[in-house]
Formats: C-alpha cells, sequence, structure tokens
C-alpha cells in the first residue's frame, strides 16, 4: 500500500462545530512501539461536539486557554506501518478511548490520556497509535460498524458488567432501564435482556420494539416515567439504569431503581446543573433504596476485548443511523448534536 506524504485532518479551537477547519498536513511517522493506522471509518459521540464547542469542562486536566486540537476518540482502521512486534501491516484495530487504562478502575493520571481532548484525537485520515492504544478489530464487522464500539459500546458493556468480575458478563434475570435511544443507549438495548427503554419520540420507541426493547416509555406524554417504570416491575424497581439524563433525570432514577440497585452516572443530556430548589440532598436519595451511585467513563482495554468477545460470539450487529463522508464531518457533528439520530452517526473516512 502506497503511503502518502501529506493528509488531511480536521482541527477545532474549541470554538464551535462551524469553525472546523480541514487542514492538510505532513503525515505522522511511528516511533518505538507505535503504529501509523489509515482510517477507514470515525464514530462520533456527544462528547465530541462538547469539546468542539469548547463546552467539555467537567473533566479538565490542564488550564489556561483552551488548545486547538484534532477531535473524536473512535474508529477503526489498517495498520499501514509497524514498530511494534505486537501488531503487523494490514491488521484491523479499534481505538481505546483513555490510552493508558489498561485495566481496573480508572485513575486521574489515565484521564490525561483520552483521544479528543487532551491528547489529539482521531478526526484525520491517518494517526499514529501506541502499540498498547489499539485492539483487534472484529472480522465479521464493517469498518462503519466496528468504528462505533470504543466509547458507546464499551460504556454500555460497563454498565451492565463494570461491577462484575471479568470473564463474568451477567445480564440474566435482571431488568434494565436504558433512557434514551442514542448510542449507549442502542449498545446496552443489544447487549443486555429484559429492557424497558424511553424516549420522547414514538417512533424511535418503535425502532427500540424492533432491536429488542420489552417495554417503553415516552417520558414527554409520561412525565411520570418512574411511577410507570414500578408499574411495570409490579412495584420492585429495575436493577440497573442507564442514567443518560442528568439533572432532569436523576431524581425519577432513584424512584425507581431496586432496592440494592445500581445508576450509572453516564449522560447529563437534560443539564448539568439542578434547578434551585427545595430537594432532598443525593446522600438521602442513595440511602433510600441502599443504591450505588456509578460515574462511568468507559473502561479498561481488557473488558473492552472481553466485550468484543461476546460481540463476535452473538455476532451483534451495532445500529448506525446515518453515515457520512469525510468532507461532512460538520455536517455529521451538528446531526449528532441535533438528537434526531437512533443509535450511531459515522463518518466513512475511505
Amino acid at each position: 500500500m502506497a503511503i502518502p506524504a501529506t493528509h488531511r485532518q480536521w482541527l477545532t479551537s474549541q470554538n464551535g462545530i462551524e469553525n472546523l477547519t480541514l487542514t492538510l498536513t505532513v503525515l505522522p511517522f511511528p516511533g518505538p512501539s507505535e503504529v501509523l493506522v489509515k482510517i477507514s471509518a470515525i464514530s462520533i459521540n456527544y462528547r465530541d461536539t462538547e469539546v468542539i464547542m469548547g463546552l467539555y469542562n467537567h473533566h479538565s486536566t490542564t488550564g489556561g486557554p483552551l488548545p486547538t486540537l484534532v477531535p473524536c476518540s473512535d474508529i477503526c482502521g489498517t495498520i499501514v506501518q509497524s514498530n511494534s512486534p505486537n501488531w503487523n501491516v494490514g491488521d484491523r484495530v479499534l481505538s481505546t478511548f483513555n490510552q493508558t487504562h489498561l485495566s481496573g478502575q480508572i485513575k486521574a493520571e489515565n484521564m490525561k490520556s483520552g483521544l479528543g481532548l487532551p491528547l489529539p484525537g482521531v478526526l484525520a485520515e491517518y494517526k499514529v497509535f501506541p502499540d498498547y492504544g489499539l485492539v483487534k478489530a472484529p472480522a465479521y464487522l464493517s469498518a462503519e460498524e466496528a468504528s462505533t464500539l470504543p466509547i458507546a459500546g464499551m460504556t454500555a458493556w460497563m454498565a451492565i458488567n463494570g461491577m462484575r468480575p471479568i470473564g463474568s458478563p451477567g445480564g440474566m434475570g435482571e431488568v434494565f432501564l436504558i433512557q434514551g435511544t442514542g448510542g449507549v443507549a442502542i449498545n446496552g438495548l443489544q447487549i443486555a435482556k429484559a429492557i424497558i427503554i424511553t424516549s420522547s419520540s414514538d417512533a424511535k420507541l418503535q425502532q427500540a420494539k424492533i432491536h429488542g426493547a420489552d417495554k417503553t416509555i415516552n417520558y414527554k406524554t409520561t412525565p411520570n416515567w418512574d411511577v410507570e417504570v414500578l408499574k411495570m416491575t409490579n412495584g420492585e424497581g429495575v436493577d440497573v439504569i442507564f442514567e443518560n439524563g442528568g439533572a432532569a433525570t436523576l431524581r425519577k432514577s432513584f424512584e425507581c431503581i431496586t432496592f440494592g440497585g445500581l445508576i450509572n452516572c453516564i449522560g447529563y443530556l437534560s443539564g448539568k446543573e439542578d434547578a434551585v430548589e427545595d430537594r432532598t440532598n443525593t446522600n438521602v436519595l442513595a440511602l433510600k433504596r441502599n443504591v450505588t451511585l456509578k460515574g462511568l467513563l468507559n473502561g479498561p482495554r481488557d473488558r473492552f476485548e472481553e466485550m468484543l468477545r461476546f460481540y463476535e460470539e452473538k455476532e451483534i450487529k451495532p445500529v448506525i443511523d446515518k453515515v457520512f463522508s469525510f468532507d461532512e464531518s460538520k455536517e455529521a457533528l451538528k446531526y449528532l448534536f441535533s438528537g434526531a439520530h437512533f443509535g450511531k452517526v459515522v463518518i466513512k473516512v475511505e
């Protein structure tokens, strides 16, 4: 395969999607224990839009002005140069999100290795990776499908299995509540059993049923959806919640979790700050039903590989809403931010 001297990449100064700039730059060269990857597909996440708009500040690892960088973190690609005994030219690979998070609970130091902030990301035609920052892509998936797994698939996997020992995936006999129909939500729907899913769109709820949802709730027409969840579970509540809403949903999640259940704090699409009103403190809400409240930041490489084995065994096909070209990256990010998608939004580079 001929390797060009230059390649294209998108840059953001974290000042808005409209201000993304497509640039031509010298092709990077891999150093010791590094590989050069030709990127085939990039899956985008809500986090990417926040970074590009300068709003991703709750995990800040440095002070000062916001840096200009290549955004995005999730790719499937092919190794075209290798200086590592672990990888060969021609190997098809996926990126890991926090590159140094290899096993166990994430540490503050690992946060410094996040692709797309603080490290340069992957919205480019080529990228150099350390050999530990990649995993083998499943052969049965297209590049577009496989690219959806590093954040969305992995976060869903950890929401279900992160509190269990590696090699002992669960989900059977448990009831899950999944909020929304974005990438993490639909991956969770495909992995787990006994699912209740919420959305403001009846059309998306119908799609969710096609992909395996057992019960659905429109939270616009049923604002007291926590009461409905309790009815659906005969008053028991659900075992695990994908808490994707944030400020407007967490209180209701506390009300419909089972005694001793797990709430995974994944997203904050309804806001990061509570309304100023008289409210019961979070610690009391947690004690009320003996709840485990877990902040979830993706997962380590060994759990990613565990997840991929499960996907291959079950031949799970990630749900892609829409594929954009590399030149349409701005449009792809705007579409994702609009919330119109069901499942994942992907940029095809090749």
